[in-house]
């Protein structure tokens, strides 16, 4: 296909956007307008956004926007700027599927939390981003909107399970974006499409789930292609709200991060932890050498040689999640109709937690607890701890799940993103940042972790790879 030329305004990142309508140099109207020719240009191709509002809507919002800025209104940090938020999260009055048929005509009365507070500050909803149905899997597709395919190859999957996001993102299709992660649903789309997503410290952005002291595994953050963005983005979701009684209090700074000198910076790599994790062939190695470049600016970066038994973390983070997922979902489990309609890895996690003792669950808590102090332990020697972002390279579009990684066979439909555990069953902020191309023209990302509310930190990280990314501002094929 011939390459999609890119609208001057679809190629500067939210900050920049801001700050023209601030000083206005361009028009919400403008944006608006550039913003929805490009996807009904580019969104065919790879169906990353879905409920699409329409175009005499959100024209008017953008207009009443320009207006309101006319008359000297004070303006919220993302006045005017449009934004599509991830299919998962509750947006009032625009239609929100969890991807499944059960939910296929829901709209919602209110707004999740993150969601309001966008909102508040001036952000116009155009739309959904696809998820896999209830974001189970690293797989965006469901049978309401399809497949999610790859920004740089649509014959390739696009991640998940804010694909959506991740795909929207590298096409500028989105400027900026929200995502939700437990198993990497904001770190594996962002590696295989060559943007940033950041998970934050448990707790920093406020959720309101139906158990709000014990839902501690899945969390809310942005995604971006710049640090910038991802701190503007993180300022707005962050903060304490009395709904979420575990939330942290201090919201992230809006300003743009400082970035870190690497000089006298500590990184451990623990990339397949000594061999205890499979991955695909060229992942370990274009990982390392993205994780060189720290080292190539003056950092320390040096394996971590501490061994860990990495089974007790997947089976802590499965049970819990099991769990989870099993009570969600009690009421269509028990219903034949809507069983019928949950994809068959939801009926595994319920079938699964039907099989969990009280012992089991507590066991898995004192694996979560010592796994953590691990980590803790790491990070009195290591400002970040280093590891691949996925364990295989963007597959092809017909597979639903890699069945087996390096020989390795995958017990489950999650096991292939094992590497993202770790950061999750800790509640440690962790960042995938875009780590190179294979052979093939398909991207991987480099994941960086902190230690629990060191964000802000770990933002001036990203900061720094802002400078030494020699890929950031690289257009997928389709894009000229």
């Amino acid at each position: 296909m011939t390459a999609i030329e890119v609208p001057d305004l679809c190629r500067l990142n939210a900050t920049e956007l801001l700050a023209m309508m601030g000083r206005k140099e361009v028009s919400a109207a403008e944006l608006m307008a550039q913003t929805l020719a490009h996807i009904g240009r580019v969104n065919p191709a790879v169906t990353a956004i879905v409920s699409l509002r329409g175009e005499e809507a959100l024209m008017a919002e953008a207009r009443a926007a320009d207006e309101a800025r006319a008359r000297g209104e004070t303006c919220g940090a993302l006045h005017g700027l449009p934004m599509a938020v991830k299919d998962l999260a509750f947006t009032k009055g625009l239609r929100t599927t969890f991807g499944s048929p059960l939910f296929a005509d829901l709209v919602p009365g209110t707004d999740a939390i993150f969601v309001e507070r966008m909102r508040r500050e001036g952000a116009i909803f155009t739309a959904k981003t696809n998820v896999p149905e209830f974001g189970y899997g690293s797989n965006s597709y469901n049978p309401i909107f399809g497949l999610t395919r790859n920004a740089w190859d649509p014959s390739r999957v696009g991640g998940g399970s804010s694909g959506g996001a991740g795909v929207g993102l590298a096409l500028r299709m989105l400027s900026v974006a929200d995502g939700s992660d437990m198993g990497g649903s904001l770190r594996n789309p962002a590696a295989w499409n060559n943007v940033y997503g950041f998970r934050p410290s448990q707790g920093r952005v406020p959720s309101d789930g139906l158990d709000p002291f014990y839902g501690q595994m899945a969390t809310d953050g942005p995604m971006g292609r710049s640090a910038a963005d991802l701190a503007l983005l993180l300022s707005v979701q962050s903060g304490y709200d009395p709904r979420a009684p575990l939330s942290l209090d201090a919201p992230v700074s809006a300003a743009a991060p400082e970035p870190l000198d690497p000089k006298g910076l500590r990184f451990g790599w623990l990339g397949d932890y000594q061999g205890q994790l499979p991955f695909e062939d060229g992942v370990l190695e274009l990982t390392g050498a993205a994780a060189a470049l720290w080292a190539d600016a003056g950092a320390l970066v040096e394996p971590v040689t501490a061994r860990y038994d990495m089974a007790q973390v997947w089976t802590s983070w499965t049970r819990l999640r099991q769990q989870s997922i099993g009570g969600r979902h009690d009421a269509q489990w028990r219903d034949p109709a809507q069983r019928a309609l949950l994809k068959p890895e939801a009926q595994w996690e319920i079938t699964q937690s039907h099989q969990l003792s009280g012992l089991d669950l507590y066991n898995a808590a004192l694996a979560r607890g010592a796994w953590y102090r691990h980590l803790m332990g790491l990070f009195q020697q290591y400002d970040f701890l280093l590891l691949p972002a996925a364990q295989v390279f963007p597959f092809a579009a017909e597979t639903p799940w890699p069945k087996e990684v390096a020989g390795r066979k995958m017990d489950s439909y999650h096991r292939w993103m094992e590497v993202v555990a770790g950061a999750t069953l800790a509640g440690c902020p962790s960042v995938s940042v875009p780590a190179g191309f294979s052979a093939e023209g398909l991207p991987m990302g480099l994941q960086i972790m902190a230690a629990p509310r060191q964000d802000e930190k770990l933002l001036r990280a990203v900061a720094s790879w802002d400078r030494i990314c020699p890929w950031l501002d690289r257009l997928p094929p389709m894009l000229r």
